[in-house]
């Protein structure tokens, strides 16, 4: 079997929930010991984290992917076992083939064989890995890891991210960055009573629905050249007592913006204050800022160097894209790293059946090696 192919599906049959390890890193670490890589264990609350290097001098080249994985949801959904890994009809499927061990067995392989061809190389390659991507909170992961790097001046030039950027063939579409995530909970404070006596209350989502229309109708950038506009969802209200006859006494309020370089997170929440307050509202308002906005500047070396990569070994001319959710990127790129996400096709994450296309999965490897080669010996 191709190695990263053993590799994955060795990778697959751990099951690996979010924070679980399952015994991913361990497995990695022993195989990069082997071949030289320095290891260091960072483990944050309930979370591990790997940091693998190899080179002493010069600049940093460091590969992210995690190692935690969704649950399987619905097993009778799946045509077989998530975490058994299977193959057939050119793909393999399993739970985080796609979303991302193909990925890591890709770094890993990458890593291995170009250290095994160039055991002096200049600068430094390295491989973090975390088991805390997938959770809600991302507070153990990545985060801490990078806040450690930051007290600690660990320098990290470059930065490729192994999510699942590409649409329809390896090496199509890369991500050049990501948009920002800031989210709020909102409290609507009213007055409960009957509804036959709305003089006696005060109905807060009465109060709150022209705001609501304000906040959707709002324009809140124009996006930029990066960028598309700022966009803002509601994702969850809730209020009443569930009986038919009380106005409730209270309205709570989910959303999210998803927002470009073209606005703050502090604008935005200037902003949407500026509106609560014009209304005369009785609110309070919890706000979480999950990442800002990052990008590979147009021109950067590793930015020009995975588009020339793509281009070259996939065949294919490449769509630079700042599109879908956030990534663990957002935690390294504020170190002044130049960060760039290039993965397998991502049509099945998260789903059942999740899988990644073999021929894929085998010229991954060549790609990330070669992004090795042309940064750190061209």
């Amino acid at each position: 079997m191709h190695a990263v192919v053993d590799l994955t599906c060795q990778l697959v049959a751990r099951a690996s929930v979010t924070p679980d390890d399952g015994g991913c890193q361990a497995l990695i670490a022993d195989r990069l010991q082997t071949c030289g890589f320095q290891i260091e264990h960072l483990r944050f609350g309930e979370v591990d984290n790997l940091w693998a290097w190899h080179g002493s001098t010069g600049p940093t080249l460091a590969f992210l992917g995690h190692t935690d994985v969704v649950p399987a949801g619905d097993l009778s959904a799946w045509h077989s076992d998530p975490f058994r890994p299977e193959i057939r009809d050119g793909f393999l499927y399993g739970r985080g083939s796609a979303d991302m061990k193909g990925s890591v067995a890709a770094m890993v392989v990458a890593l291995e064989r170009f250290v095994a061809a160039h055991p002096g190389h200049p600068g430094r390659v390295g491989l973090l890995l975390t088991s805390d991507e997938e959770g809600p909170t991302n507070l153990d992961g990545i985060r801490q890891v990078a806040a450690r790097f930051r007290r600690e001046q660990t320098r990290l030039d470059w930065c490729v991210v192994g999510e699942p950027s590409s649409r329809e063939q390896l090496g199509d579409l890369i991500r050049v960055g990501r948009r920002g995530s800031l989210s709020g909970r909102l409290q609507i404070n009213g007055v409960q009573g009957h509804v036959a006596y709305p003089q006696l209350a005060v109905n807060p989502v009465h109060r709150f629905a022209p705001v609501m229309a304000a906040l959707v109708a709002e324009v809140w950038d124009q996006g930029n050249a990066d960028f598309p506009p700022t966009s803002f969802q509601i994702s969850n209200i809730a209020a009443g007592t569930g009986a038919g006859n009380v106005i409730p006494g209270q309205l709570r309020v989910d959303f999210n913006f998803r927002f470009s370089t073209a606005s703050t997170a502090e604008s935005l929440q200037r902003r949407v204050e500026a509106l609560l307050q014009a209304h005369e509202l009785d609110w309070s308002l919890d706000w979480n800022l999950s990442g800002a906005p990052f990008l590979a500047p147009p021109g950067g070396r590793l930015r020009e160097t995975v588009v020339a990569v793509c281009r070259d070994l996939a065949g294919k001319e490449v769509e630079q894209s700042t599109g879908g959710g956030t990534s663990d990127g957002r935690f390294i790129a504020p170190l002044g790293t130049e960060v760039i996400e290039l993965g397998p096709v991502n049509a099945t994450i998260h789903k059942a059946d999740e899988c990644v296309r073999l021929s894929d999965l085998q010229r991954l490897p060549d790609l990330y090696q070669a992004i090795c080669q042309r940064l750190l010996l061209d």
